[in-house]
């Protein structure tokens, strides 16, 4: 089937969304949050495992995979979902955010970004015509247009040079796009700068595209600050498109984005979190590696179904991550992960029983 997105209920004390996105590769339910696999997998697991523990949707790197193995051997091996052995839809980013992190190895032009690679230092150049080339080899369900990721502090003058040549370069994308199954999203630059941000939107928007994304946020930025872009400037996109807010994944900014009307979320948060021994629960976050966990019999989190919960204590896990034991990784990442998708699910509950305003309410208070 061809991308769709259908609007199915608006909370009633919130802009809240409940929504469901159709792709070749099956249905997401929406508020929903995509695990990331960066190089083609989400780090310590299984698509199987990936799947199990609620996962609709993960995000894939165009930039890391394009270095690595190479877009054109994935293409050649039957793409993307075939080649990761997941069957179900993918979201490629651009490569702007990789990019944009390469501060030091690039230079960039209205054509492009001329960078070097950070694996062996090779120069490369990215264009909006190749981000899109890249991903239709890859075979995602829903591409990326290729932007320039405003740094930040940027003043005024700069913001608003990144984006214009962010919306010149979404032209090129949506003009070097095949017509076929996949969807492309327009990303929304412009700082801190709630003008340029509203500009963005419009323009963007005018361009039309399958969904619409709030990039260059969560680069720094104090917090209040990001939040105050994302309530004005959420409501202003278009409301029958997805909504996707680039990069935020604290689960508290995740509920307050949802208020506002966000639809989509990515963050390696979870699975980053997992490895270093930073676990998300019910009753408030646990670092593993504190003592007072040393003797502890109680799970992870009580109110938990995943494996991890339901088969080892806080102890045991704790002797794993101090004895540097692949396991600990695994069992970290499980329960991190099934923590973000019952989040999603307790989400799209609330705002199907039109409770979301109280489910915000409790959800701050608890944590």
């Amino acid at each position: 089937m061809d991308f769709q997105f259908k609007l199915l209920k608006k909370d009633k004390s919130s802009n809240a969304r409940l929504g469901k996105i159709t792709t070749p590769h099956g249905e997401v339910n929406t508020p929903v949050f995509m695990p990331v696999g960066t190089q083609g997998t989400v780090k310590s697991l299984t698509p199987e495992r990936v799947r199990e523990l609620g996962a609709e949707i993960i995000l894939s790197n165009t930039y890391h995979l394009y270095l690595r193995p190479g877009h054109t051997l994935i293409k050649d091996l039957g793409g993307l979902h075939q080649f990761m052995h997941w069957k179900y839809p993918i979201l490629t980013d651009s490569g702007g955010f990789q990019v944009y992190s390469l501060s030091t190895l690039r230079k960039i032009t209205n054509d492009g970004v001329e960078f070097q690679s950070h694996i062996d230092g090779s120069k490369h150049f990215l264009s909006p015509e190749m981000s899109i080339e890249i991903q239709e080899a890859l075979g995602s369900d829903i591409m990326m247009c290729f932007d320039e990721c405003t740094p930040y502090p940027a003043d005024f003058n700069y913001a608003e040079k990144s984006l214009d040549m962010t919306i010149q370069w979404a032209r090129r994308c949506k003009k070097a796009k095949n017509d076929n199954y996949q969807a492309l999203f327009g990303i929304v630059q412009g700082g801190i700068h709630h003008e340029l941000r509203k500009r963005g939107v419009e323009e963007i928007a005018n361009i039309g595209f399958d969904g619409y994304a709030l990039g260059g946020l969560s680069v720094g930025e104090p917090k209040n600050l990001i939040m105050e872009i994302m309530e004005t400037i959420v409501p202003l996109m278009p409301e029958e498109k997805p909504r996707y807010l680039m990069g935020i994944g604290m689960p508290e900014d995740i509920v307050e984005s949802v208020y506002h009307g966000v639809d989509m979320f990515d963050c390696v948060i979870p699975t980053r979190n997992a490895r270093n021994g930073m676990l998300f629960t019910n009753s408030g976050n646990i670092v593993i590696k504190h003592a007072r966990y040393r003797n502890d019999e109680l799970p992870l989190d009580s109110q938990c179904d995943c494996y991890t919960c339901k088969n080892y204590s806080r102890a045991y896990l704790r002797h794993l991550f101090q004895a540097k034991e692949i396991l600990a990784v695994v069992l970290n990442t499980i329960h991190n992960i099934r923590y973000f998708m019952n989040l999603m699910e307790n989400i799209r509950n609330a705002i199907k029983n039109d409770n979301y305003e109280a489910f915000r309410k409790k959800f701050k208070h608890e944590t």
